[in-house]
């Protein structure tokens, strides 16, 4: 009788592939109309609006000059008070809304922004150009989260100096923790600072959804006023993206519109539950579920993290939509890092770059294995197969390796395949035990391991050791499964030999219950 195999694994609904599949790529496409328009257009409009918008620009340097003369930004600062925030909020707003319409910009404001003592923080969303630098305008120029590197940029440094940013310094370790002290010290100044207005995505999206927001925001616990985005017209030429159209481009193209209308919809402020306050995450995504049912667009639990991995796909030649897991999801999940995350992708890459869209079929599969198709390998690839479409997708990959591979390397499992190799028990595997075992575990008689086996016996000295074996299958998880698929088919003969025939179905009754156990790794993923 045939031995029964592990079942495949229920899908569980929250690891299946998102509803949300790509929110970082920006797909305008420009018909033979548009492109007649936009350069029709374009031959009148751009020079005159570029010319408008640099004068407008000059007067706003000279008098953000004159507002953040001898102004700290850092150590013991304080808000601005008296003629340097009347400057900022009447002639720089004033100055602002110049600049936005010289560049073709119709704004439409909906609903009321309520004062920093009512909401300490404006969250706005969703962020999808770096044109939507006008809320800030819009909102009275409130001090914002900025690089510092942005205070050096020529002309617009001087601006952003006028908003008293939070500053973020990447060369800084302890960056992050003073960012978070400092938002919450303005966010509880009872009214001193002007609102802190934030983009918790992150990053830029193309506003098909909401991905996951930062905590930031949220860590104070104070009310918060969502304000969200539109750009509602027929030619998206804002959209900026991390696969899309460059900055000049979009640029180019707004410019040759005849307006580009954006609206701001203040939202009533969100005033968190006593559950919220003591879990960012829970105000995060309270906050998050507001604006998007406002939007009517979907949530996802894609985040920054997801556009690192994109582009990291990219470097390896694989297509950029590869390195998308929703990242958030699976690493609280799995208990993922980032950098275990990227190393799967390029051993993911190691199979996937043959393949077309970057999805890895089953004979890619066994290719990369150098094993052949067969029952035992059909039954690997389907326990990775999540969605059941015949091929393998990185996420795919990530939430199979971690759940049936990496638990299978443990000491005492590849102790005992190990010895299973190592038939007389020498503490080495030749090339003939090597073949012998996987031509039974998988059922193949004219199996060629030659390659498999020189992989393995990195020093080539014509025998397995146990290091070897052992560091092997830490690079190579995939092959785990195989060694305790075939633990599982000797336990399984074990327990037919020690039964008696009329105790037959008893023992496949028990043999299912180990192979539960075996597999009971992979029950609650």
């Amino acid at each position: 009788m045939p031995p029964q195999r592990v079942a495949a694994l229920p899908r569980q609904q929250s690891l299946l592939l998102p509803a949300v599949i790509n929110p970082f790529v920006q797909d305008t496409n420009l018909t033979k109309a548009d492109i007649v328009k936009c350069v029709l257009l374009g031959i009148f409009l751009v020079p005159i609006r570029a010319v408008l918008a640099f004068l407008v620009l000059l007067v706003t340097w000279t008098i953000a000059l004159v507002i953040t003369f001898n102004h700290p930004l850092k150590g013991a600062v304080e808000p601005m008070t008296g003629w340097r925030r009347f400057l900022c909020t009447t002639v720089m707003v004033a100055l602002g809304r110049m600049y936005y319409f010289c560049l073709g910009f119709r704004v439409v404001i909906k609903g009321q922004q309520v004062d920093s003592s009512e909401a300490p923080i404006l969250a706005v969303a969703p962020h999808s150009s770096f044109f939507d630098g006008i809320v800030c305008i819009v909102a009275g120029l409130p001090s914002t989260v900025s690089r510092v590197e942005n205070l050096a940029t020529p002309i617009f440094g001087r601006v952003v100096r006028c908003l008293q940013p939070v500053l973020v310094s990447r060369k800084d370790p302890d960056s992050r923790k003073n960012t978070i002290q400092e938002i919450e010290s303005r966010a509880k100044s009872g009214g001193l600072w002007p609102q802190v207005l934030i983009f918790p995505e992150g990053t830029c999206t193309n506003r098909s959804c909401l991905i996951t927001f930062k905590q930031g925001a949220f860590i104070p616990g104070v009310p918060v006023q969502p304000v969200i985005l539109r750009y509602p017209n027929k030619l998206d030429s804002v959209t900026w993206t991390w696969q899309g159209f460059s900055s000049r481009t979009l640029l180019l193209l707004t410019l040759s519109q005849l307006y580009t209308t954006v609206e701001i919809e203040f939202l009533p402020p969100h005033i968190p539950t006593e559950e919220e306050r003591k879990s960012p995450i829970l105000f995060a995504r309270a906050v998050r579920d507001a604006m998007a049912h406002a939007l009517g667009v979907p949530v996802t639990d894609h985040t920054y993290e997801d556009c690192r991995l994109m582009i990291s796909a990219g470097e390896l030649t694989l297509p950029m939509e590869a390195g998308l897991v929703e990242f958030t999801k699976i690493s609280r999940k799995l208990n993922l890092k980032w950098d275990n995350v990227k190393t799967e992708l390029e051993g993911f890459a190691a199979m996937a770059t043959s393949c077309k869209g970057g999805r890895i079929s089953i004979e890619e599969f066994a290719r990369f294995l150098k094993l052949p198709v067969n029952p035992v390998l059909q039954e690997l690839f389907a326990l990775f197969d999540r969605n059941g479409d015949g091929t393998i997708d990185f996420r795919e990959y990530v939430i199979g390796v971690t759940i049936l591979c990496r638990p299978a390397n443990t000491d005492e499992v590849l102790r005992m395949a190990f010895k299973l190799f190592d038939i007389d028990q020498d503490d080495k595997i030749t090339r003939e035990e090597f073949t012998s075992l996987l031509r039974s575990a998988l059922g193949v008689s004219d199996l060629n391991m030659a390659k498999l086996f020189k992989d393995i016996d990195a020093d080539g000295s014509g025998f397995i050791t146990f290091n070897e074996f052992k560091a092997f299958a830490s690079t190579h998880p995939e092959y785990a499964k195989l060694f305790t698929t075939y633990l599982e088919l000797q336990r399984y003969q074990a327990l037919l030999e020690a039964t008696p025939l009329p105790m037959e179905s008893d023992s496949q009754s028990c043999t299912g219950d180990k192979q539960g156990d075996s597999a009971s790794d992979k029950k609650d993923d």
